[in-house]
């Protein structure tokens, strides 16, 4: 009996938004913009965060890094830049702990200064800007799993007799020689040269397309290294462990030695920061929920707006069948009959609306994936529930008025409107 009452509640909805095309469309307006203002944004930040997990991906699951300071995510305060900086003899420490399978102390030097005609390196004619210059041990391409896109990684020999040779960034190369093989060649930085003994394949891009500024890299030995940046001593040591299952207890033997090696007492916190590939997961998660805070500020307005068009709509109709709710009341309807049939008109009406707003949001977002394609734009199956959830709560919170105004007329008076 409550099934074929619903039912027949839901074409007497569909009856009046075929009745009143034009003002029914208006009504659910709305409520179409706003749930489909909710999916585009959902895909939209479901495609990016496919494209930082990839990202993070590549970096590694059994990675650690140790610096002052965790680099990402905040500005690192007072305390934080005057500490004691890492030695390479700290990070040599770290390779006899257990279940550390290699460990490269590095050096960097990176120009931020964009623009201002600093040249990093050489090559005949040919100069590239504001190249990163890093310098690690010959463990570096074990710790990070490097892949050479042609030539070799230097020799723990050369690392010792600080030989005059670089590895070279995927879009340092093609700049710097573009019409011949760099292995062999010589580059020139900082009154030096260097002879090019690699290539790097390149590296992922987090957001799909365009140039990784880690592609326009230089990489010393680390001897190498000092000899053209003695004044740089900042170690961040890259560690790299077995399973990723041994993360915590990985992570707690390093914080222990360095403790132990830093003269920490046990009532000091730790000088210095252990972070992972998980630290850009966690900055990205805080950045995209800013973004949602504005779907949600957005796409509320459109729903509201939505939701009072539907009350208005159904006080309406309410008016215009007072004599038709008289009769069913006379002949033996009771309140909560009428109760349910214009609650689920209203609900009707909004689930229209919300179905179009989906549709909608569906067509934007395959517009968006094929016209941005680094976006990855994607459809996420839970927000589109939510979106026809939330569709269906608005036709419920705005409808219930309407319908209980209905339900508590009089039956004789009801009768008597004309």
């Amino acid at each position: 009996m409550g099934i074929s009452h619903s039912s027949e509640s839901v074409k007497l909805a569909l009856d009046t938004l075929r009745k009143n095309k034009l003002r029914s469309g208006l009504t659910i307006l709305g409520i179409s913009i706003g749930i489909s203002t909710v999916i585009l944004i959902s895909s939209a930040i479901n495609g990016l965060n496919t494209n930082i997990n990839n990202f993070v991906s590549t970096l590694g699951t059994n990675n650690l890094w140790v610096f002052r300071f965790e680099p990402f995510g905040k500005r690192p305060t007072t305390e934080e830049l005057n500490r004691k900086q890492l030695t390479y003899d700290d990070g040599i420490a770290m390779r006899s702990l257990p279940h550390v399978a290699a460990v490269d102390p590095g050096l960097t030097d990176q120009n931020f200064q964009v623009g201002l005609g600093n040249v990093s390196l050489k090559h005949g004619k040919y100069k590239i800007m504001n190249t990163i210059l890093n310098g690690d041990t010959s463990s570096v391409k074990d710790t990070y799993d490097i892949q050479l896109k042609e030539g070799r990684l230097w020799t723990e020999s050369e690392e010792e007799r600080a030989a005059d040779v670089v590895v070279l960034g995927n879009d340092a190369a093609e700049d710097l020689f573009p019409d011949e093989s760099p292995l062999g060649k010589d580059v020139e930085c900082g009154g030096d040269v260097f002879t090019v003994i690699g290539v790097l394949d390149k590296q992922a891009q987090p957001f799909g397309s365009g140039r990784n500024t880690q592609d326009n890299s230089a990489y010393f030995p680390l001897k190498t290294f000092h000899k053209i940046h003695p004044e740089i001593m900042d170690f961040w040591i890259a560690v790299k462990y077995d399973d990723p299952k041994n993360k915590a207890q990985v992570t707690e033997e390093v914080r222990e030695l360095l403790r132990t090696r830093r003269g920490l007492r046990s009532n000091q916190d730790d000088n210095f920061a252990i972070f992972g590939p998980d630290s850009l997961t966690r900055l990205w998660n805080q950045l995209t929920g800013g973004l949602f805070l504005f779907m949600v500020a957005v796409s509320s307005v459109g729903l509201i707006v939505g939701g009072v068009g539907v009350m208005n709509i159904m006080l309406v109709s309410v008016t215009e069948r007072t004599r038709e709710i008289g009769i069913r009341k006379a002949i033996g309807a009771t309140r909560r009959n009428i109760l349910v049939q214009f609650t689920t008109e209203a609900i009707t009406l909004c689930c229209v609306g919300g179905l179009l707003g989906i549709m909608a949001g569906a067509v934007l977002t395959l517009i968006l994936h094929f016209a941005v394609t680094f976006l990855h734009a994607a459809l996420s199956i839970v927000w589109v529930s939510i979106s026809f959830l939330v569709a269906c709560a608005i036709g419920l919170v705005f409808g219930i008025y309407p319908a209980w105004k209905a339900a508590n007329m009089d039956p004789i008076e009801a009768l008597r409107y004309e």
